[in-house]
């Protein structure tokens, strides 16, 4: 399943949709493909459709819009494609975090690639104290979660350690691919491999 395929279509269907979910589907496109600090509230009005009022009615400003837009992020892309994709792939926990470099592999070759929206925006927003860039990061860790959960059950004895390495290889790839590299999935994927058997091997 590519992943446009679960995501929101801002275009489409808007008078199917209340107020705040055109608004929140118009951010969600705009943010991701982007950024948070070169879209402006008026782009999001011309492509949600609803007046300035009507935004700020359901939003009170455009961080809680940015902050909204992250929590749609991980519902949509960490959720329901980044894991369930990896689960379906596979129910053995060390095919599965083999399994994230070919779901990657995939999106990496879709025609718009947006990369990390998380990695994103703490490159946009660098203040540690700011809500947005304390959102992103939390956000990331909750993708190291989901990935030490499997290096646990895949036997890892130090399966945080592991799961950052991991991690590390994932954002890696992301931003090889955006540098115009479609195979770095691939690549990471054999690196990743190494690591995986190496930590298995050390812990057996």
């Amino acid at each position: 399943m590519a992943v446009t395929e679960v995501w929101p279509e801002p275009a489409r269907g808007r008078g199917k949709r209340n107020a705040r979910e055109r608004i929140l589907v118009a951010a969600y496109d705009l943010f991701a493909h982007r950024g948070i600090q070169a879209v402006g509230i008026d782009a999001i009005i011309e492509r949600s459709g609803v007046a300035r009022q009507t935004l700020y009615r359901h939003f009170g400003s455009k961080q809680d819009l940015v902050l909204a837009f992250l929590e749609r992020r991980e519902e949509l892309w960490t959720k329901d494609w980044l894991q369930g994709e990896v689960e379906r792939r596979s129910a053995d926990p060390g095919e599965r975090l083999l399994a994230v470099f070919d779901v990657f592999d995939g999106w990496f070759r879709t025609p718009g690639f947006e990369g990390c929206s998380f990695i994103n925006v703490l490159l946009e927003i660098t203040d540690p104290a700011d809500p947005v860039h304390q959102a992103g990061a939390s956000y990331l860790m909750k993708i190291r979660d989901f990935l030490e959960d499997l290096a646990r059950r895949a036997g890892i004895a130090d399966a945080e350690n592991f799961a950052r390495q991991w991690h590390i290889l994932m954002k890696g790839s992301i931003v090889a691919a955006a540098e115009g590299d479609e195979d770095a999935a691939r690549r990471a994927q054999q690196l990743a491999t190494i690591a995986l058997r190496e930590a298995q091997r050390v812990d057996s």
